[in-house]
């Protein structure tokens, strides 16, 4: 039976809420400002393209979906609605989002959004069934809305801007190598390829360092751009030092779902956090 709560969830609406505020920030940090009606067409649009590509890769993995414990009680898998009010759901969202982005707001804004949508829903889901690399190309598209919010103000890709969109991109890996490790029966009893159990545990642990060190790098970059000053400096450096060290241990820790558990915990206070500080400093 269809209801609207369902096509909601096909939504996920806390991950889309994750979105918006990230794409929020760079709005707010961009140079110049943006009146409150395109703003508003602004939030409304790049959430609706999140919510189509979250759709839309619900519908591809329902059958997948139906072997996890996470995903099993998804609309689609617990077979609460009909597939195709899924795709056509999310196929509706984003040929309205995309083009009232190009628009609305401008083409640049427009254009990622596009590329963020196609990149998740045809190359990123199926991809997940072949190869575990699938996880640094699903980053791209999950790391487009604070740059997508930088460009809506600005009309262009700048430096900072991408350092906003490495921050997120650079987050991302061990947030999800985590996930990975702790649920990887799930993920290979769905068929699915993630990191440890394509490489090895091992591999994916000093992967989850290299990359928590490159956002601690990279998210210091902001402060020479003019984007922060000295509050979020300080909570940078000791923020992504906690981050970094916790992806650290994993490479002598006994328990490894406990560490991996950790990490997941510390990406979230860690992503939170900065992003707060930066808002704050900016103030």
């Amino acid at each position: 039976m269809l209801t609207v709560r369902d096509l909601i969830a096909l939504t996920k609406p806390r991950i889309t809420l994750m979105v918006l505020v990230t794409a929020a920030g760079g709005m707010w940090l961009a140079p110049g400002s943006l009146d409150v009606a395109s703003m508003a067409v602004m939030l409304l649009t790049t959430g609706m393209v999140v919510g189509a590509a979250n759709t839309l890769n619900c519908y591809l993995e329902r059958d997948s979906d139906r072997l996890m414990a996470r995903t099993a009680m998804r609309p689609l898998p617990d077979r609460r609605l009909e597939p195709s009010w899924a795709l056509t759901f999310g196929v509706a969202m984003g040929l309205f989002a995309v083009p009232t982005l190009t628009l609305a707001v401008n083409p640049v804004t427009g254009l990622l959004g596009f590329i963020a949508l196609v990149s998740y829903v045809a190359i990123y889901t199926p991809m997940k069934q072949h190869t575990s690399a699938a996880l640094f190309v699903g980053a791209l598209p999950g790391a487009l809305p604070p740059l997508m919010g930088w460009t809506a103000v600005t009309g262009r890709i700048e430096a900072p801007g991408l350092v906003l969109f490495g921050v997120l991109f650079f987050w991302q890996i061990p947030h999800f190598i985590a996930i990975s490790v702790f649920r990887q029966d799930e993920y290979e009893r769905a068929g699915l390829k993630v990191l440890p159990s394509v490489q090895g545990l091992r591999p994916a642990q000093m992967q989850s360092a290299i990359y928590a060190g490159a956002l601690w790098a990279v998210s210091l970059l902001l402060v020479p751009y003019g984007l922060a000053g000295a509050l979020y400096l300080i909570a940078a450096v000791a923020l992504g030092g906690h981050f970094f060290w916790t992806a650290l241990r994993g490479l002598w820790t006994q328990d490894p779902d406990a560490w991996a558990k950790k990490l997941f915990v510390a990406s979230l206070v860690y992503l939170t956090a900065l992003f707060a500080v930066l808002i704050i400093d900016a103030l």
